[in-house]
C-alpha cells in the first residue's frame, strides 16, 4: 500500500487530505509542521510527501532542507509542494520538490498528481537493483 505523508498546518485541510486519499486506498500519515513531519519520516519513510510551505514551528522549506540533509536521494520520497504562492513552480524548484499543487486545488487535481507520482515511484527501479 502506498503511504503518503501530508504536512499541513490547517487542520481542516489536513483532514480533507487524509479523507480523500484514504478513500482512494492510500495509507495517510499527517503532520502539522515540519518538525512533526521529520519525526514521522524517522518512524517510516513514506512513498510520497505533500508539503505545505508556510507553517509555524518549522516551515516547509526548512523541512525540505533538513530532509535532504538527513536522507540520501535514493531513499527519499518525492515532495509535492502545496502552496498559494504566486510563483509556485519556482518555489517548488528552489526547495527540490518534484512537483507542486497550487492552492486552492480540487480533489481531482490532488488525486491526479498523487497518482502520477505514486505510479512513477512504484515503477522506478529499486536502489542497487
Amino acid at each position: 500500500m502506498t503511504t503518503i505523508l501530508a504536512i499541513e498546518d490547517d487542520a481542516d485541510l489536513r483532514e480533507l487530505l487524509r479523507f480523500v486519499l484514504e478513500e482512494r486506498g492510500y495509507a495517510v500519515a499527517t503532520a502539522e509542521n515540519g518538525r512533526e513531519a521529520l519525526e514521522c519520516v524517522l518512524q517510516q519513510m513514506p512513498d510520497l510527501i505533500l508539503l505545505d510551505i508556510r507553517m509555524p514551528i518549522m516551515s516547509g522549506a526548512d523541512f525540505a532542507a533538513e530532509y535532504r540533509t538527513r536522507y540520501e536521494q535514493s531513499s527519499r520520497a518525492p515532495l509535492i509542494v502545496m502552496t498559494a504562492a504566486e510563483h509556485a513552480a519556482r518555489r517548488s524548484t528552489e526547495i527540490g520538490a518534484s512537483d507542486f499543487l497550487r492552492k486552492p486545488f480540487s480533489t481531482d487535481e490532488l488525486i491526479t498528481l498523487v497518482e502520477r507520482h505514486a505510479q512513477a515511484r512504484l515503477s522506478a527501479p529499486a536502489a542497487g537493483a
